[in-house]
């Protein structure tokens, strides 16, 4: 993503990451903060802190277990609170990716969170808004939040970042860019034009 900043010559963008993309728009941040404006987090996380190798193991642990399709299949269903087709058809997507791909993923994110994410925070230099609807627990059980409930990521940021501003959506799953789509687009368009 910052090279794309560079190739397209964006100087000011406003970067929006969801999920695992939010560790993508923060990195991006980091290697090229001339050209970001600002930082939007989608329901974002932290799975790791601590040594990275340590990490990685964890949460290559949990998919080993189970194996992979058990593990996304449960990790996808609790994104969402209500069956609904569109919970179907995204939990049907992360199903059909590669396994040897998608596998990799989650202890790779896990070694990044807990090699970088606090280098990638402590970058921010520009307004940054959490849009955050759930919160998982050590086990990664998935459950929504509240108006003026926190999370250890919520925590995090506001150590981190002390100017976030953080907004709650609150009856929605993992996906509110989907599942609230209104809400979430009207906060985007107030943190554009404030930054």
């Amino acid at each position: 993503m910052a090279a794309l900043l560079a190739n397209l010559d964006f100087s000011k963008a406003i970067l929006v990451g969801h999920s695992m993309g939010c560790r993508v728009v923060l990195e991006a941040n980091r290697l090229a903060p001339a050209r970001v404006a600002g930082i939007v987090l989608v329901d974002g996380s932290r799975l790791a802190s601590g040594d990275p190798d340590a990490a990685e193991s964890a949460a290559r642990a949990l998919i080993d277990k189970p194996g992979y399709s058990a593990f996304a299949e449960n990790l996808f269903r609790q994104m969402f609170f209500r069956a609904s087709p569109l919970a179907e058809a995204i939990v049907a997507r992360a199903l059909r990716q590669p396994t040897e791909i998608s596998s990799a993923l989650w202890p790779r994110l896990a070694r990044w969170d807990a090699a970088h994410m606090d280098a990638a925070l402590a970058a921010v230099r520009v307004p940054l808004m959490a849009i955050q609807s759930t919160t998982r627990d050590a086990q990664l059980r998935r459950t929504p939040l509240k108006p003026g409930e926190s999370s250890p990521w919520l925590d995090l940021l506001r150590q981190k970042v002390p100017s976030a501003k953080i907004e709650i959506i609150s009856g929605v799953g993992h996906f509110p860019q989907l599942e609230a789509a209104e809400t979430v687009n009207r906060l985007i368009a107030g943190f554009v034009q404030k930054p």
